[in-house]
């Protein structure tokens, strides 16, 4: 994963959309403290500045200093560089203690990820028993029937890796050994819904923030070429909003307690 987002770094920072702040209610309404959250994977820190509202210290870790360049800084949020694997000393040196962490997030990154190395760092980290696990992801984004038809022959290309997969499936197949937080008989996934106004500009931002984008383009093979260009802006139209449109993104959330 260390490479794939870092040419792009400034597409994605822009592209990428934020995430609503009815998902992070949830999230927090299930973590008893709210002292130290742990952002794997965070980017540009796109979750990062949410939990900062909700969490007193919040650690953002990205393998990429390219998109750390681009994260928000706040206060309470300590952005830090990572190893693509981290050792139990880097962790505990960059992150936090055994049992010192509240919440672990992970938006739109896990499929990326050594899952059974990780989960035994969260697992370490996490405050026992009660200490809580996020990950997410978002599905691709939904305008009118027109411009849906146009992404869907888009997007099924050749240059998407095979983790890919898993957020194509909702997360529904990705292994989360952890156990249903209060309240819940599972760990997921539930379905949050994020809106965006956009208009065609910032909708090709976001398509070339994409890793197959980047691979594609690595190949020598432009996937936004003029006919597929001039496809989507026949799609999107014009309309009183001055070109901006109302763009939704389907998140999908699994949630877990490390328990004891």
């Amino acid at each position: 994963m260390a490479n794939l987002f870092i040419k792009q770094a400034k597409q994605y920072a822009q592209g990428r959309p934020s995430y609503p702040p009815h998902l992070f209610q949830f999230i927090a309404s299930k973590t008893p403290q709210h002292d130290l959250a742990w952002d794997v994977g965070t980017g540009s820190g796109q979750a990062a500045r949410s939990l900062a509202e909700i969490y007193n210290n919040v650690i953002a870790t990205d393998t990429s200093p390219k998109q750390l360049e681009f994260a928000t800084k706040l206060p309470n949020i300590r952005y830090q560089q990572t190893s693509p694997t981290m050792s139990s000393t880097e962790l505990e040196q960059k992150v936090g203690a055994e049992s010192s962490v509240d919440l672990v997030t992970i938006a739109q990154a896990m499929h990326w990820f050594d899952l059974p190395v990780f989960y035994k760092q969260v697992k370490w980290v996490l405050k026992k028993p009660h200490g809580i696990i996020a990950a997410w992801c978002y599905t691709t984004p939904e305008v009118n029937d027109s411009m849906d038809q146009v992404l869907e022959r888009f997007y099924k290309n050749s240059y998407w890796d095979s983790p890919r997969q898993m957020v194509d499936d909702k997360y529904k197949t990705i292994d989360f050994p952890f156990e249903a937080v209060d309240g819940e008989d599972s760990t997921g996934p539930f379905e949050f819904e994020n809106e965006r106004w956009m208009g065609l500009e910032d909708y090709f931002t976001y398509l070339r923030s994409w890793s197959a984008y980047q691979k594609a383009k690595e190949k020598g093979v432009e996937l936004l070429s003029e006919h597929v260009v001039e496809e989507f802006k026949r799609a999107w139209g014009e309309d009183e909003n001055g070109g901006q449109k109302p763009v939704k993104f389907s998140i999908y959330l699994r949630i877990g307690k490390v328990g004891a």
